[in-house]
């Protein structure tokens, strides 16, 4: 939503402020001037940009504009609700009661109360795992802490990569747009014996094409691609949560103490109450 209304603002002000001093909005309508800056970007990046991060990076690109990727104070109380229900389920009958709901957590009484977090299969699969691990070795504390650091860097590397193939397109679009312009001068240069106002009207066509592409850069896909940084490192706090949680139970706290633990770091926006914790525990 804020995404759109930021792309609206932009054009508005664009244009609003261009037709205030009595600019031709003919003028800017060069639909050939796209096509070159437009073609070629998409062109960069069709070359640039392995199949996997483009589909990821698509994905990404439109859960901007739908919400669909982003986190709120709700989801993070349902997480530290199944963590809590999963360290109650282990302090009261063992670490091998466990095992059925790790092994198939789309049938486990546990996961199936929250679908929002069954669908996020990486939240699903850091749980998982790490419990699969303590079960199956005898893993030191520091060690599985090293170890889920380690697959966390790797994740964010990971998720940060559409972020960073928006970037280099946004980099390359003023370029483009001087590629534009270039070719719009080269035309002109072959009217040099048309009257002042033809020569005119191709030298502002031209240089459309070097304002398309540096408003393309730091008015739209620029900020799509900072944006995408952002929606990155929100899935990696989120993710960080249940690491701080489990570190904290397996390392012997209560699972209340643990569940205050990763409650701790939750970003400040989206933290649930101490309060808010007490009566979704009640509730349940």
């Amino acid at each position: 939503m804020f995404a759109m209304i930021g792309m609206l603002v932009v054009i508005a002000c664009v244009i609003g402020g261009y037709l205030w001093h009595k600019g031709n909005l003919s003028v800017l309508w060069q639909p050939s001037e796209l096509l070159i800056i437009g073609g070629a970007a998409i062109g960069g990046f069709l070359i640039s940009t392995p199949m996997k991060v483009m589909k990821s990076t698509l994905a990404a690109t439109v859960g901007i504009f739908t919400g669909g990727t982003s986190y709120h104070k709700k989801d993070y109380i349902d997480l530290l609700m199944l963590l809590n229900g999963i360290f109650y389920k282990i302090r009261q009958q063992g670490l091998v009661s466990i095992e059925s709901d790790v092994d198939s957590p789309e049938q486990s009484a546990l996961f199936t109360k929250y679908p929002k977090i069954l669908k996020n299969h990486h939240a699903t699969e850091l749980i998982a795992d790490t419990l699969r691990t303590v079960m199956t070795t005898t893993i030191a504390s520091h060690e599985l802490e090293a170890l889920i650091d380690a697959e966390l860097e790797a994740y964010l590397e990971e998720v940060l990569q559409p972020s960073k193939a928006v970037g280099v397109v946004a980099d390359a679009l003023p370029a483009l747009g001087i590629v534009a312009a270039v070719l719009g001068i080269v035309i002109t240069m072959g009217k040099m014996k048309e009257p002042p106002d033809v020569l005119g009207q191709s030298v502002a066509a031209a240089l459309v094409g070097t304002f398309l592409g540096v408003l393309l850069c730091y008015g739209f896909v620029g900020p799509i691609g900072r944006n995408l940084e952002y929606s990155a490192h929100e899935k990696l706090q989120y993710l960080m949560v249940i690491k701080v949680a489990l570190i904290s139970f397996l390392g012997g706290s209560a699972p209340k103490v643990a569940v205050e633990f990763g409650r701790r770091v939750v970003p400040a926006d989206m933290k649930p109450s101490f309060v808010e914790i007490e009566e979704a525990f009640r509730q349940k």
